[in-house]
């Protein structure tokens, strides 16, 4: 696939939480490069973050990749589905663990509100284990209005977030 073709710039957050929570994230970002129509360009650290909604699981691995496509935003969608199902992903509990969560961030400068998908990602913006690694990569990136995410978010924050080596087993 040529780079001329792939003229979408998204950015696609990465967690996981259970069976070798690293490795699942590292092999997404890999099954993320090897999608047809898409190319990942570039990635962040790995990051451990304490989980959102119920504590009683095990902290999670998170990163951001930022991914050239020929996909639509929806058609995004569906193909990161399907690669949370094939790492079995179940939704029991809202916020609950998995082995895989894959959220649309930011698809171009496109402000979009459907039945199945919201860009910017309604969260982002309030979850440090998002924009940290986000800003790793594209330290530019805006919201469609034109805002700088960098001035929308506490930077100090920043500290609750432990990188992780991408040597480390789980």
């Amino acid at each position: 696939m040529t780079a001329s073709l792939l003229k979408h710039r998204a950015f696609i957050g990465l967690g996981s939480n259970l069976d070798q929570p690293s490795t699942r994230v590292i092999e997404a970002i890999k099954a993320l490069d090897q999608l047809p129509l898409c190319r990942v360009a570039q990635q962040s650290p790995l990051y451990l973050s304490t989980p959102v909604g119920p504590q009683d699981q095990d902290d999670f691995v998170n990163a951001v990749v930022e991914l050239h496509t020929a996909y639509t935003p929806l058609a995004l969608l569906d193909q990161l589905q399907r690669l949370e199902q094939t790492q079995r992903r179940v939704r029991l509990r809202h916020w609950g663990p998995r082995t895989l969560d894959l959220d649309l961030l930011l698809y171009d400068t496109l402000a979009l509100l459907s039945p199945r998908l919201e860009v910017p990602h309604r969260e982002m913006l309030n979850r440090v284990f998002v924009w940290a690694p986000l800003l790793d990569i594209a330290p530019e990136a805006t919201l469609p209005d034109g805002q700088a995410i960098k001035t929308r978010v506490p930077l100090h924050d920043r500290a609750q977030l432990k990188r992780i080596p991408l040597q480390d087993n789980d």
